[in-house]
């Protein structure tokens, strides 16, 4: 399904990584929606743990014209969850724009061609933000989402972040931004953040677009909030130290 690129083929223009776990309830409609919207130049890696994940026996019940092109199956042999599946897709990715997205129809996937864009022309991360003006975030669990619009309007503010959306997993990177810079984060869709902050202080540039998001409508999250925010924490008070100690060392 999707094989790789043999010798003399052409690169892709982006690669979209989907992580997934057990999404056999969304992948038919996520096909569907990727025929419609998705870059026909792109190639779409779906990175799954494990040989049971009922969103194998869903993929391969389609048909070939139910698939999109260039769909290619990714095994996550770096280590169990979401952050070691989104890093195996992004070592597989052919091209030199790399988009992470999820297959529960939730991310705003008609801004994925200027995200492309403006990673192609040299935004080392491009966030498709939902606090941003125009942007939106329809339903989801409420607690989760007051505490992401405060983490990211506080460090717009407070670590100089240009955007107020970092945590959000829905991102573009340019593939060699991606090459050389390590993933810290041990869990969840920490790495969101870390790489957004990474990038940012180390001179590249960071930009946003506003997007919507809606909640899943099948399928079950695996997000972790209690689990996972101490790791968010970890970072975004990185970012906020990276600040000031830049600016005391320029005072």
């Amino acid at each position: 399904m999707g094989p790789d690129l043999g010798p003399g083929s052409p690169a892709p223009r982006a690669s979209i990584v989907v992580p997934v776990f057990n999404e056999g309830a969304n992948i038919a409609a996520f096909c569907r929606r990727a025929l419609e919207i998705f870059p026909a130049d792109a190639e779409i890696l779906i990175a799954y743990d494990f040989d049971g994940d009922d969103t194998l026996p869903a993929l391969a019940a389609l048909s070939d014209e139910q698939r999109p092109r260039g769909l290619r199956l990714v095994k996550n042999d770096l280590g169990r969850g979401v952050r070691y599946a989104i890093e195996a897709g992004m070592r597989a990715a052919h091209s030199p724009v790399v988009v992470v997205s999820m297959a529960d129809l939730s991310d705003d996937y008609a801004k994925l061609e200027e995200m492309i864009r403006r990673a192609t022309a040299g935004a080392a991360v491009v966030v498709a933000s939902r606090y941003s003006k125009g942007g939106a975030q329809h339903g989801g669990p409420w607690l989760k989402g007051q505490l992401s619009r405060a983490a990211g309007v506080s460090l717009h503010y407070l670590a100089g972040l240009p955007t107020r959306d970092p945590t959000n997993s829905f991102k573009a990177y340019r593939k060699d931004f991606l090459d050389r810079t390590p993933i810290e984060s041990p869990a969840g869709f920490c790495l969101a953040l870390e790489l957004t902050a990474k990038a940012h202080f180390a001179g590249e540039r960071v930009e946003e677009i506003p997007a919507e998001w809606w909640d899943r409508t099948a399928g079950e999250s695996r997000f972790q909030l209690r689990k996972w925010l101490p790791l968010y924490l970890r970072w975004y008070f990185w970012a906020i130290r990276m600040r000031w100690s830049r600016r005391r060392s320029t005072s």
